[in-house]
């Protein structure tokens, strides 16, 4: 009896399948036209390469306020790089890296330290404000105990019976 209930599900979700896309429209469908769309010409420039590249830039940085000093500069014709940055450490000493770059030799830094002539100002560290620890306190919640009343109290209803003849 099971195997008959079985094959009986599985031929009703077979026909709900084969017939999920043969269902016609509810209603008439307009068939929508769409202006044609004129495509934007794609851009075929090609930028050519350029065998021997070069730049070159600089920036400095000297911030009073904060005490911040650093500075780069640096320079590139065809395939070597060139250039060196420099910053002031927290302990007031400059440090200088001078750097080379090029496809024989890779890239190659060399690191000069500076004494410092002043120590950079340091800020105080901030100092949390002491707070006492919070007193613990333990409180039990009040209880009232209520009995209920027994059934059996107060004023009963009684009424006679009497048969009428």
């Amino acid at each position: 009896v099971l195997v008959m209930y079985s094959l009986s599900i599985v031929l009703c979700a077979v026909v709900a399948v084969s017939r999920a896309g043969v269902l016609a429209p509810a209603g008439h469908v307009t068939p929508v036209l769409a202006p044609a769309a004129h495509v934007a010409p794609v851009a075929t420039r090609v930028d050519e390469y350029d065998p021997n590249p070069q730049y070159s830039f600089t920036y400095n940085v000297e911030d009073s306020h904060t005490g911040d000093s650093k500075s780069q500069h640096e320079t590139r014709q065809g395939d070597v790089v060139q250039g060196a940055y420099s910053l002031v450490e927290p302990d007031g000493s400059r440090r200088t890296v001078e750097y080379t770059a090029d496809s024989h030799n890779g890239f190659n830094a060399v690191v000069h330290r500076e004494a410092g002539t002043h120590p950079v100002p340091v800020r105080p560290v901030y100092q949390a404000q002491v707070v006492a620890r919070p007193v613990v306190q333990y409180s039990s919640p009040t209880v009232r105990l209520s009995t209920q009343a027994p059934y059996n109290t107060g004023n009963a209803y009684s009424a006679t019976y009497q048969r009428q003849h």
